[in-house]
């Protein structure tokens, strides 16, 4: 996923969700879904990709290896300790959620996964890594394009939004377009052809995909929806284009730590019920420390932008009102703080979370942020610090 690079480096004090200019900056009846083409779905709200846990297997393939790490990081975010891309690797975004489900079963906090943190998680072994799944024959009828790079060219469109289907399938199940790759080599699901298949690495430019296709995908669950609790027909677009559930735990308060890089998540019996790696402030536009409220949520906000607020842009680039999308220079959803011009929210790159600066706001995948946007309310509170 991308946007205009130029654009991911302003701060976010030029990128301010209109609604924050006017009198609220709540759940606005103005938001728009994502995307304008059809979505299949089934009773529940989710669509038909959703996973069916406990349900009776039917046909399917095995997998080709065993992928514990994928394993692990499935079950992590499952658990509400997120992962951020689910990559089947080694990282400090992974370390991050080894401490969060440590810190919530009271294990000694190490980050990695020894023997105490294998047998604690032992009970849910039975959970794949991976999962196949046939991509929604609706999917045809979507318009995937390319996004213009200057923001007068963007602020003509309806919606910033995915530019492949490679990139709306890896936002769906929690990954990159590199993964979905490795785990569909020459566009079929790992194990289903034979060793004449092109290697595990090829570039994702190397892979099709197509509605109707049967491909292999991380096996994220918790992406069950009740639409009746969702108003926004935009915003239940969204959860469903995300593979997000609305059954989410009540935060009472969040902990964001600068030099760590994760958000905790705690109810309000003070239980850590939920942790996410995220990337936050930079030398230029440091995280403000202290303690904050929660003012609002915008769901798929529009944004104003205005090179006078930015470092470096041309003030001939003009003020531009950029439309809402995953692709948005601030994700699908805003969290506005009680700071002013400072928020959480989500990003078009979720491959950078943690390994980049932000403009000195909270960023997450545009899936975590989604996720936490259902815990949090104006009761939540706030608290960065170093």
């Amino acid at each position: 996923m991308k946007l205009n690079t130029r654009l991911m480096r302003l701060p976010l004090a030029a990128l301010v969700p209109l609604c924050l200019l006017t009198a609220a900056c709540g759940d606005t009846q103005e938001d728009q879904p994502t995307e304008a083409a059809p979505t299949s779905g089934t009773s529940d709200g989710a669509d038909t990709m959703a996973s069916q846990d406990g349900a009776p297997a039917g046909e399917t393939i095995a997998d080709s290896e065993a992928r514990p790490v994928m394993q692990a990081q499935v079950v992590l975010e499952r658990l509400g300790f997120a992962t951020g891309i689910i990559d089947g690797k080694e990282s400090p975004a992974l370390a991050n959620a080894v401490k969060g489900f440590q810190e919530s079963r009271n294990l000694p906090v190490t980050g990695k996964l020894d023997d105490a943190t294998r047998k604690a998680l032992a009970q849910w072994a039975s959970i794949p890594a991976t999962r196949i799944v046939t991509i929604p024959q609706e999917w045809g009828q979507i318009a995937f394009a390319t996004l213009p790079e200057s923001p007068a060219e963007q602020a003509k469109l309806s919606s910033l939004a995915y530019e492949s289907l490679a990139e709306k399938l890896a936002e769906r199940f929690h990954t990159t377009p590199e993964v979905l790759a490795q785990l569909n080599p020459g566009g079929h699901p790992a194990g289903a052809v034979s060793d004449e298949s092109p290697s595990p690495a090829a570039s994702p430019q190397a892979v099709a995909f197509a509605p109707g296709q049967q491909i292999r995908v991380p096996n994220i669950g918790g992406d069950s929806i009740d639409a009746s609790k969702i108003d926004n027909d935009g915003w239940l677009d969204t959860l469903r284009s995300l593979g997000v559930g609305t059954q989410q735990p009540e935060a009472a308060r969040l902990v964001v730590d600068e030099s760590e890089g994760w958000l905790k998540a705690y109810d309000a019996g003070d239980k850590l019920v939920a942790m996410f790696s995220v990337t936050t402030g930079s030398r230029h536009d440091p995280l403000p420390i202290g303690d904050w409220g929660i003012k609002g949520k915008a769901y798929n906000p529009p944004y104003s932008y205005d090179p006078a607020l930015l470092r470096g842009a041309p003030a001939s680039n003009g003020k531009h009102q950029l439309p809402p999308g995953p692709n948005s220079p601030v994700g699908v959803v805003w969290i506005d703080l009680t700071k002013d011009h400072y928020g959480i929210h989500g990003t078009p790159s979720p491959d950078t979370i943690g390994t980049a600066e932000s403009n000195g706001c909270v960023r997450l995948t545009n899936w975590d942020a989604a996720r936490l946007a259902q815990m949090v309310s104006g009761s939540t509170k706030v608290e960065f610090r170093k």
